[in-house]
């Protein structure tokens, strides 16, 4: 899965090595295929633009946009009242990265459960090397195919468990078990949380709630 720079000779060629993302999302202070995981860490701490991903030497900008924003938010917050009430592990939000065995990924949304914390304790790196059970990516316009396969590739090969991609378009949620096998569902039904929360249920519609403040409830 890494960038091979010698196979790569066009910027295009390379763009779509990292997943087909648009070259103003990549960072070329480091050169890209040289930047390392402290210069991620450091990038991310200026806060001089977005949030960046290490991927395969390169950084990366996290595709953004208010409407996946909010979503995600919707989606922390119903997960950690369910997380929490139980004392399950924690639940990050999209600045919370992990160190992966090829990558530093910040999801949108994940749970980790507790028996996956070194030590069963709040972990005190900044970016802990270790892998979610749970990861929720919501999509940005931003976002491309060939990106969302790559990352849910990484996601399985390093251990997590359940991924959801979460579409504001279409308002619905895709949830995969493995890098292949999925099952969506729509804004009239209610998503599970599998062998990783089991007890877990809420209403897709309840994730997209927030966009529909001001519109009318009538008919």
């Amino acid at each position: 899965m890494n960038v091979n720079l010698a196979v790569a000779t066009t910027l295009e060629d390379y763009l779509v090595q990292l997943g087909g993302v648009s070259a103003e999302r990549v960072r070329l202070n480091p050169p890209p295929g040289k930047a390392t995981f402290a210069d991620c860490i450091a990038a991310n701490e200026s806060g001089e633009r977005g949030l960046c991903e290490l991927v395969d030497g390169t950084l990366v900008e996290k595709a953004v946009s208010y409407e996946a924003s909010g979503v995600a938010l919707a989606i922390a917050r119903i997960l950690s009242l369910f997380v929490s009430s139980r004392r399950l592990g924690l639940v990050s939000g999209a600045d919370g990265f992990f160190r992966l065995m090829s990558s530093t990924r910040g999801p949108d949304v994940a749970y980790v459960s507790r028996d996956r914390l070194p030590g069963g304790v709040f972990p005190k790196q900044p970016y802990p090397a270790l892998a979610p059970n749970l990861v929720v990516e919501v999509l940005s316009p931003g976002n491309t195919r060939a990106e969302m396969t790559r990352k849910r590739l990484e996601y399985f090969h390093n251990g997590v468990q359940l991924l959801w991609i979460v579409d504001c378009v279409n308002r619905s949620v895709a949830v995969y078990t493995t890098p292949s096998d999925f099952v969506v569902f729509g804004e009239r039904e209610s998503i599970g949380g599998g062998e990783v929360l089991p007890e877990f249920s809420a209403p897709v519609a309840d994730f997209f709630a927030d966009l529909d403040i001001g519109r009318s409830v009538e008919g």
